[in-house]
């Protein structure tokens, strides 16, 4: 184990070196877009790598309370980057053309990164479970009888967050009507956040499971070895990822304009992919050592950070650069892209409540996405003639989703119910004044 860990933390840092290198001799200038691009993305994916490590092997050491808060904003920490970068350009450039473009690339980057997580990280982490060599010997696979009726089957204790995912995702269906993301989004989103984690700590619930892997073998120095550690990867990813931000994103804009592709398109799809894949390589990781149900317990928890704390603060960074408060402005066609990031969400927490996903849903929701994402880009691109707008194309997605959404929790009516009833009582125990049981995996 401490070869490959001790690899593996090395092959990351050597993603972060050529931009190291070249911020501290002041070259990075000097690079073409596409290089600066390229050389910038590789090196927040590698920083995104380290700052996951150091936040899992930390929690060996820090009060669990402190754990579950801090470690999950650390967890959003590259998206937020790119978010919070672009609402801080609105809030300076309020007024402008500039400071419409940039908040409408917050919200673009937001969605994009909430879409991916749902369409390619939950489908394509479900597919991989399934047909995986060794698949049989995870008892989280199940072989049915049917046209792709493989399964996989989820924790029932991951109950508590889908029920969370759920209230933050009607909610996002009413931001676009407030005019932008304002004070009472950021109220009501990270309040269902503070509310989850005070839950949990209350009641004690524990999903968490052993390390594997760079966080396994970390855990294992000396406590003084280990927090010096754990100091230094948080240093130096935070370091990557402060520095590299905005030559990536800005250069995403660049490169996608000079060769026909809104800026916008970019920020939503492209940049996303950086800070997201990390995390879909560990759960990936997870699944291939038969640990599916810690797979997609991650990245059903990952969904809900990103889904309050990424959106509810952004108002915050806008109002701090603007120098007063102000509500996070966006154009129409956004307002579209978060009631179709809803929806999508809306949907795949239908495909859930009854705790499994099989191998036709998967393929839906992975469809579904990819279908969207290429006839947006062919329409922009004039390859794809249609009698409808780019606004009105996402409405229609919207409304597949919410139909297919609607349909499944009508058919599926007993097992939300049950849902219900059992995070009714999670909670009810987490804030009696009796002691209560701890709730095991």
């Amino acid at each position: 184990m401490r070869r490959q860990a001790l690899g593996a933390v090395a092959g990351a840092v050597v993603l972060t070196l050529p931009w190291i290198v070249m911020w501290l001799t002041g070259t990075a200038g000097g690079l073409s877009t596409g290089a600066t691009v390229a050389v910038s993305g590789i090196s927040v994916l590698g920083a995104s790598f380290l700052l996951a490590w150091g936040a899992e092997t930390a929690e060996k050491d820090v009060p669990r309370a402190f754990a579950i808060a801090v470690l999950a904003v650390l967890a959003v920490a590259p998206e937020y980057a790119v978010d919070a970068l672009y609402a801080w350009n609105a809030g300076v450039f309020a007024g402008t053309e500039r400071g419409i473009e940039a908040g409408n690339l917050a919200v673009a980057n937001m969605t994009g990164a909430n879409r991916i997580l749902i369409g390619i990280g939950w489908a394509g982490v479900a597919l991989f479970t399934v047909f995986r060599r060794g698949s049989s010997a995870d008892p989280a696979v199940e072989k049915r009888d049917g046209f792709l009726a493989d399964a996989v089957t989820l924790d029932r204790d991951i109950g508590l967050e889908i029920v969370f995912l759920l209230l933050a995702t009607l909610w996002a269906f009413l931001v676009p009507f407030g005019g932008g993301i304002d004070l009472l989004d950021m109220l009501v989103l990270v309040g269902i956040y503070v509310a989850y984690i005070a839950v949990i700590i209350r009641g004690d619930v524990e999903h968490e499971e052993g390390q594997v892997g760079v966080p396994a073998y970390l855990q294992t120095f000396p406590r003084p070895y280990r927090a010096a550690t754990v100091l230094f990867l948080f240093a130096y990813s935070g370091l990557m990822i402060f520095t590299a931000v905005e030559p990536f994103a800005h250069g995403l804009e660049e490169l996608g304009q000079s060769v026909g592709i809104p800026s916008f398109f970019m920020i939503q799809w492209i940049a996303p992919l950086a800070s997201e894949s990390p995390e879909l390589i560990v759960v990936v990781y997870l699944v291939n050592k038969a640990r599916s149900t810690a797979g997609f317990n991650a990245l059903i928890s990952s969904k809900l950070n990103q889904w309050t704390l990424l959106i509810g603060t952004l108002v915050v960074v806008y109002s701090l650069a603007l120098g007063r408060y102000g509500a996070l402005p966006f154009d129409q066609k956004q307002s579209a892209e978060i009631w179709l990031t809803a929806a999508q969400s809306f949907f795949a927490i239908g495909l859930l409540i009854n705790f499994e996903i099989s191998v036709r849903e998967a393929i839906a929701l992975l469809v579904l996405f990819l279908s969207q994402v290429l006839s947006e880009f062919l329409l922009i691109r004039e390859v794809l003639v249609l009698p409808i707008s780019d606004y009105q194309l996402l409405l229609v997605f919207t409304g597949v989703y919410m139909a297919l959404g609607v349909g499944l929790f009508a058919s599926r009516r007993h097992a939300f119910g049950g849902i219900l009833r059992q995070s009714a009582g999670t909670v009810s125990d987490a804030f009696s004044t009796t002691d209560h049981p701890r709730r095991a995996d």
